[in-house]
Formats: C-alpha cells, sequence, structure tokens
C-alpha cells in the first residue's frame, strides 16, 4: 500500500485505532504506546490543575494508564464524543474516587508505561496558566501536542529533502500570525535569493496547515467533523 501523507508517522486516535488498542484479542503494543504517549502530558496538565503536586502528578496520570491499559473493558464507545473528551471525564472520575490508591501504586506499580521528560515540570509552567481551569488546560496541552506532532513531521519531510537549514531559519515564522522575516538579510544568509525565500515560506506554511489538518482528521470518525475539530483545538489555543 502507498505511503500516505496521512499514514506515514501520526499516531491515530481515530475511534477505530482506540477500539483496536483495547481489544484483547488484537492488542497492539504500538497502538497502546501511541495512546498513552499522545495523552500523558495533558493528562498530566488536568492533574496538575486539580491541584496535585508534580511527583503526585506523574504517579497518578501513569497509574490511571495503568488501570486503563490493564482493564480494557472501559465502555469505550464512538457514540459518547471525542476519545479526548471521554478520557478526560475518566480520569476525572479516577481521581474523584481512587487518588489514594493510584499514589500508592506508584507509576503503575513499577511499570514506567511512558518515559518522563526531565522537564515536565518546566514544560507544564511555560504551558499551562494559572488558574486554569483543568479542562482548559488539558484541551490546550493536546492541542500544542497535535501542533507539535505535525511540526516534526514537517521538519522531517524538510531534512530528507535536504532543506534543513533553510527549514530551521524559517520555522519561527511558521504561525498565522507571525510577522515576515527579513527576507534580504535572511536570503543571504542561507545563499539564495529574496524571491525564492518568499516562496519557500509560502510553501512551508501551506503544508504545515496541511499536515495540521492531517492529524486532526485522525481524532474525527467522520471527515465532515474535521472543520468543527478545528475549530475547538483553536479555542483552546486562544488566550
Amino acid at each position: 500500500m502507498a505511503n500516505t501523507p496521512a499514514s506515514a508517522g501520526f499516531p491515530t486516535t481515530r475511534w477505530s485505532t482506540v477500539l483496536d488498542a483495547l481489544a484483547p484479542e488484537r492488542a497492539s503494543h504500538e497502538a497502546l504506546e501511541h495512546l498513552c504517549r499522545r495523552y500523558w502530558f495533558p493528562l498530566y496538565a488536568f492533574a496538575r490543575r486539580r491541584g496535585l503536586a508534580h511527583d503526585e502528578a506523574e504517579d497518578v496520570v501513569q497509574a490511571f494508564l495503568a488501570r486503563f491499559l490493564e482493564k480494557r473493558d472501559w465502555r469505550v464507545d464512538p457514540a459518547r464524543g471525542r476519545f479526548r473528551a471521554y478520557l478526560a471525564a475518566s480520569m476525572r472520575h479516577f481521581l474523584a474516587n481512587e487518588a489514594e490508591r493510584a499514589r500508592a501504586e506508584k507509576r503503575g506499580a513499577g511499570r514506567a508505561l511512558v518515559s518522563i521528560d526531565a522537564d515536565t515540570e518546566s514544560r507544564f509552567a511555560l504551558e499551562v496558566a494559572d488558574g486554569e481551569t483543568p479542562e482548559r488546560a488539558y484541551e490546550r496541552s493536546f492541542a500544542l501536542a497535535l501542533l507539535d506532532e505535525a511540526l516534526a513531521r514537517l521538519a522531517a519531510e524538510q531534512a530528507k529533502a535536504g532543506k534543513a537549514a533553510q527549514f530551521a531559519r524559517l520555522q519561527p515564522f511558521l504561525g498565522p500570525d507571525t510577522e515576515a522575516p527579513a527576507f534580504a538579510e535572511l536570503a543571504l544568509d542561507l545563499g539564495t535569493n529574496e524571491g525564492a525565500l518568499r516562496v519557500a515560506l509560502h510553501r512551508l506554511r501551506r503544508r504545515y496547515g496541511e499536515l495540521v489538518r492531517l492529524a486532526v482528521l485522525d481524532l474525527v470518525t467522520d471527515p465532515a467533523d474535521v472543520d468543527a475539530e478545528l475549530r475547538a483545538l483553536s479555542d483552546a489555543l486562544a488566550t
């Protein structure tokens, strides 16, 4: 089968993927790992905004994911809406009813389901605003992670095309609200001309948008819902 952009590297959270990953007879270690990695930090941010300290939040998230994957009989149902909303509701219930047990489990009974980045706490301080609700922190962290995935995919494409140096200089200007770079000076540094650099930035912005849209497509069961999902993610990033 051809390696299409939609299938070439994004860990998906289509409901079909979720259901396959949780089915005991079709358990996929890779699918489970993707699920854990995609949602670990948003769940961590959710727990922190619920008042847990850094170490407590790490332990609770690992315990929550361990139990989620161990049970595999939770009533996951596409009719109930977005998977991330379902997961947030499950985490809320877990914190309310089983927080003490979760803290005692110490990261899923010793099984580190997701390797924890050393800069988790600094990332939390950077991404999550004081006074932000747990739900909004969760949605914002998820949206930022999705953008990071798309950006990493774009960086990999550019490196494969031999344009890593140019991409590194243009990356800060990919956002829709960023100012244009000093093209003349930048073109001189990169050994190209101003016109070519303007075209390159335009193409990078367009491709970045395509990759974001492809990532969002992996969140929905119906492609007609992509625009609504994009709006939801945009709202999550709004200040």
